[in-house]
């Protein structure tokens, strides 16, 4: 059976121009156009903005402040225990942060830290899977594959709108 076929668009973000890919069952791929792991679109995928208009209007959501949370069909790819890390970051709340240890003791697996910054790290969907709310034991901020810069961006954003809803809602409550 083959593949079935792969399309890519870019999205301009305050973070760089980003590089999305998916297939008609789901977005495989966010790269972000710096960090370790920059990719560019493959011989074999083909240029799609409308394939990817879902994900390109719920990250652009995203970035103006008015959604906390992503509702794509997601095809990551990963080993069981990957998804089983990326299942559970999709469970941090918006504006929260959680060290490696906690999210090893969340899977299951308390004593599986390096293994879940591992698998953190092979995030192909950064943002909407959000591995940058994932920090140190000491509240550090930890390597990301978009570069330190963007994890600090993308923390001050969701910090900055959840502290701007706390204030709205002690006004109104």
């Amino acid at each position: 059976m083959a593949e079935p076929a792969i399309s890519y668009a870019y999205l301009d973000s305050p973070i760089g121009r980003l590089l999305l890919a998916g297939a008609a069952d789901g977005l495989l791929m966010i790269s972000f156009p710096s960090g370790r792991r920059p990719r560019e679109p493959s011989a074999s995928w083909i240029r799609d903005d409308g394939a990817l208009a879902e994900a390109i209007a719920q990250l652009r959501s995203y970035f103006a402040g008015e959604r906390r949370e992503f509702t794509l069909p997601l095809r990551a790819g990963g080993t069981p225990f990957q998804e089983r890390v990326w299942d559970a970051l999709r469970q941090v709340p918006f504006g929260a942060t959680i060290s490696y240890g906690e999210l090893a003791r969340r899977i299951g697996q308390p004593l599986a830290a390096r293994a879940v910054g591992a698998a953190n790290g092979a995030n192909p969907l950064p943002i909407v899977v959000p591995c940058h709310r994932v920090i140190g034991a000491d509240h550090s901020l930890t390597g990301f594959g978009g570069g330190l810069e963007t994890k600090r961006f993308l923390l001050a954003h969701e910090a900055r709108l959840t502290r701007h809803l706390a204030r709205q809602g002690d006004l109104f409550g």
